[in-house]
């Protein structure tokens, strides 16, 4: 196939993270000059996810906030605790109005070009990455692809699970949620020797985002998800309500190391650049981060394979997969002790990858040591 032409940045895949780095870039007079391509298969046209993510203050994304809370709750059978996110809030943005503000806003960069085509590879050739598309091909010394990969799955190194749920909106009759205070884990659910949880956000007294959680290493058939809703919603005795909406998915949660298929000229970015959260599934405020680093490292010129850096949250995810893999059943354990000998605010610093040295040795020795040391051991000498 003829190449058609030569871009000074490509983006691969119009998600969260190709539609951030473009937004960004859009908006950093630095790349006005650049001509810049975006390739995505389909515009997105539907509410097909949300996002949430705990901030403090305004944010970059507040325009379109759907809602957000000023207090959660965890609770698991005998323990309970229900706490303010002061400095936090906790924020919630629904799919589509997300594309809606990133298509609105690059309909308006003149230096950017969106390609509606299939992507059949990308291979990295001397100095620049190609793209081959079902329009064409496009090669650029810049390219960046959120496109998922499997690589992860063909390794034994690393344990990978997924954070896998399906979530209902729901409309009840009567008033019966508080919309200031989000369900944040509650493990009273049967576990069934998985890591097993319901997740519920309340929009208004009538309305919430009620949704069943795992982390395991399998999925299950639907109808157990929706069991599991519908035994839930009777348990807490919500009566009668219409479910207004579905969504479902499933995100890896791996220490897998992503960054390795990166080149001089291609840097896998989103979740197929290992941006996800490993030991939570959190994607989309670590992918901000990263946006906003990626485009200072971009201004030095330096190949891409040279962003990315591990650093010793990488290590904590790594310890905390490897305990919650080998045992399964004991998650709603795990984060019991880490949210009953921390202060909430801990807790989502250390998530956030903001706490300091003392901090970290605090939330580590929340948890039973022994698992923990001998996951340590294994990683250093191959146990």
């Amino acid at each position: 196939m003829k190449n058609n032409t030569t871009h000074d940045i490509i983006v691969c895949g119009g998600g969260a993270s190709g539609l951030m780095l473009c937004y960004a870039l859009q908006n950093d007079a630095y790349f006005s000059s650049h001509r810049i391509l975006l390739i995505e298969k389909n515009k997105k046209q539907k509410n097909d996810r949300t996002w949430c993510f705990w901030e403090k203050g305004q944010g970059q994304w507040d325009e379109i906030i759907h809602h957000q809370w000023e207090s959660a709750a965890f609770k698991n059978k005998g323990f309970q605790k229900i706490f303010s996110l002061s400095p936090y809030t906790y924020k919630m943005i629904r799919g589509i109005d997300f594309y809606r503000f990133c298509d609105q806003r690059l309909q308006k960069a003149k230096n950017i070009t969106v390609v509606e085509a299939e992507i059949d590879g990308i291979t990295t050739q001397g100095e620049n990455t190609l793209v081959s598309t079902s329009k064409g091909e496009f090669s650029s010394p810049a390219v960046f692809s959120s496109l998922p990969t499997d690589n992860y799955k063909q390794q034994k190194r690393y344990p990978v699970l997924q954070q896998h749920f399906i979530g209902w909106f729901i409309q009840s009759e009567q008033p019966l949620f508080n919309p200031k205070k989000v369900e944040f884990m509650d493990f009273t659910v049967p576990q069934n020797n998985n890591t097993r949880f319901m997740y519920v956000l309340p929009f208004s007294e009538h309305e919430a985002l009620v949704e069943y959680t795992l982390f395991s290493p399998t999925l299950l058939e639907e109808k157990e998800y929706e069991n599991a809703i519908e035994d839930y919603l009777e348990r807490e005795g919500i009566g009668k309500y219409t479910v207004t909406e579905k969504e479902q998915g499933s995100i890896p949660m791996t220490a897998y190391n992503f960054s390795q298929h990166n080149t001089a000229s291609l840097l896998h970015i989103g979740t197929a650049g290992g941006w996800t959260k490993a030991s939570t599934g959190f994607t989309f405020q670590k992918t901000h981060r990263k946006i906003e680093e990626l485009i200072g490292f971009l201004k030095t010129g330096k190949p891409l394979h040279r962003f990315e850096k591990r650093t010793k949250f990488h290590f904590y995810d790594l310890l905390f997969l490897d305990v919650l893999a080998q045992h399964n059943g004991e998650g709603h354990f795990l984060f019991q002790r880490m949210f009953e000998r921390n202060h909430p605010q801990r807790i989502f610093s250390f998530l956030d990858e903001t706490t300091r040295f003392w901090e970290e040795i605090k939330i580590m020795l929340s948890f039973p040591i022994g698992r923990f040391v001998y996951a340590l051991f294994r990683r250093l000498f191959g146990l």
